[in-house]
């Protein structure tokens, strides 16, 4: 991080965040009732959960404690989620590219048959893949 504002006028935070979105995705941190045009304008709103109730209905994200800390460990948890919400959609998408033209019954020809309960046993056990792989996100 190459700056950073601090000590900005209530009526130019909003400003100020909008003029450095130009540059580069903005987040910003508040947690008062003057920090909420800021919070909405900028492209991660982060209100500290001690906050007034604007600040929090105005935030994308709210940490629960009042360590700044946190910041970072939520950036980080936000990137690991994404990853695996990509890692499941790749794995569901190819499971699907496969399995449907096999209960289809594409490879007949070939000896190759899905039954209808086959299929959905594969489904069931996908559904499990996707949401083991979720859980080693802890």
């Amino acid at each position: 991080m190459d700056e950073y504002y601090a000590e900005v006028l209530p009526n130019d935070k909003a400003e100020v965040v909008k003029r450095v979105q130009g540059d580069a995705p903005v987040a910003m941190v508040g947690d008062g009732i003057n920090d909420a045009p800021a919070l909405v304008q900028a492209d991660v709103g982060i209100a500290i959960g001690s906050g007034t109730d604007v600040a929090i209905g105005s935030a994308d994200i709210v940490l629960v404690r009042n360590d700044p800390r946190d910041v970072a460990e939520v950036l980080s948890l936000s990137r690991r989620t994404y990853s695996k919400m990509r890692q499941n959609l790749v794995f569901a998408t190819g499971y699907n590219a496969v399995a449907i033209p096999l209960a289809a019954g594409v490879l007949s020809g070939f000896g190759i048959v899905l039954s209808p309960a086959m299929g959905a046993v594969l489904m069931s056990a996908s559904t499990i893949l996707v949401a083991i792989n979720a859980r080693l996100l802890r």
